[in-house]
């Protein structure tokens, strides 16, 4: 082997390993985040720390360091403790087909008679379909359009990036700012700022500005790892939710 080869070879290995501090291996925080206040929602390997929406232990095991909410039991995987301001970072993939979303200020886990545990929160959807439309990838779900639709492939992980912020709902994706919403602005039930129809009877201004974060399972595989997130504003002990006692 030539040295130009062997220097190809070594590039090569050096580049699939974690560079100290900079990367880190699936399911885990570097030492930068560790320091920005960021923290481990999944270890990778157990659902410790996470329910179905019906708070009960999942029926679908890790599957390849994810989280799979597909016949999980409920309406979707959610994170065991509401959280209200901050920054959530995630990747996802999908299967052919597929029809998810990643809920935020999900409130309260009870569902309201003829409804589902999904309209007590907020959708970021997730669905295997080309368009940028109000329930296409990056859409938050009904009442918002992403810019464009800027998902990979069948099969191909995506990176998330959602942040909760007092009233402003934004969202990346792959990089891409996709959407960004202020609920201050949806002062009408069931009417979105220009004065369009949603499906929803809320107006979300009112909605909790805290609750939990959920997978959805909406008939399909999806799968969900390097799931972090940074509080805007840190948690105290004795903090109840904003929405009411659970």
């Amino acid at each position: 082997m030539s040295y130009m080869q062997k220097l190809r070879a070594l590039l090569w290995i050096l580049s699939l390993l974690p560079c100290g501090g900079l990367l880190a291996a699936d399911n885990e925080l570097t030492e930068k985040e560790k320091k920005d206040g960021w923290i481990l929602l999944f270890d990778g390997k157990t659902l410790n720390g996470w329910m179905t929406s019906g708070k009960k232990p999942s029926r679908t095991p890790v599957e390849d360091g994810s989280i799979n909410p597909h016949k999980c039991g409920d309406y979707m995987m959610v994170y065991e403790k509401p959280l209200s301001d901050f920054v959530l970072s995630l990747d996802f993939k999908i299967s052919k087909g597929c029809n998810s979303g990643i809920f935020v200020r999900t409130y309260s886990l009870t569902p309201r008679p003829g409804k589902d545990v999904g309209y007590n929160g907020l959708e970021i959807a997730i669905d295997d379909t080309k368009a940028a439309g109000f329930v296409d990838t990056g859409a938050i779900y009904d009442l918002s359009k992403p810019s464009k639709n800027a998902m990979k492939p069948v099969g191909e992980w995506n990176h998330a990036v959602i942040t909760c912020d007092r009233s402003v709902i934004s969202v990346e994706l792959n990089g891409d700012p996709v959407n960004r919403v202020d609920l201050s602005q949806f002062r009408e039930v069931g009417k979105r700022p220009d004065g369009s129809p949603h499906k929803f009877d809320v107006a979300y201004k009112d909605h909790p500005r805290e609750g939990y974060i959920g997978l959805q399972d909406h008939g399909s595989p999806c799968w969900f790892k390097n799931i972090k997130l940074r509080p805007l504003v840190p948690p105290r002990a004795d903090e109840k939710p904003r929405g009411g006692k659970e």
